[in-house]
């Protein structure tokens, strides 16, 4: 379980980072990283992080994968980390 926090703590925190990092590079004109690595981060857990990247930075908030993508995959994330805490004190 300790593992797991850890992880969740570092895919948030990079898709966080990526999603500011990818708003700063629009701004300047920057090469940007691409859609499909910005929704793969947020698939492999860093579903907060990247809601709060749209938010905080207000970057992909006019596109629908990310407007409603990145809320169901955070749903879905919310289900799988409860089942497996139920798991566990269940014992």
């Amino acid at each position: 379980m300790r593992y797991l926090m850890y992880y969740l703590i570092v895919i948030n925190i990079a898709a966080w980072i990526m999603y500011g990092l990818d708003k700063w590079k629009a701004k300047s004109g920057a090469w940007r990283i691409s859609e499909r690595a910005l929704l793969l981060v947020t698939l492999a857990g860093g579903s907060v992080g990247a809601l709060a990247g749209m938010m905080l930075f207000r970057h992909k908030t006019r596109k629908a994968k990310f407007v409603v993508g990145v809320p169901v995959m955070l749903v879905i994330h919310c289900v799988i980390v409860a089942v497996i805490v139920i798991e566990l004190l269940r014992g």
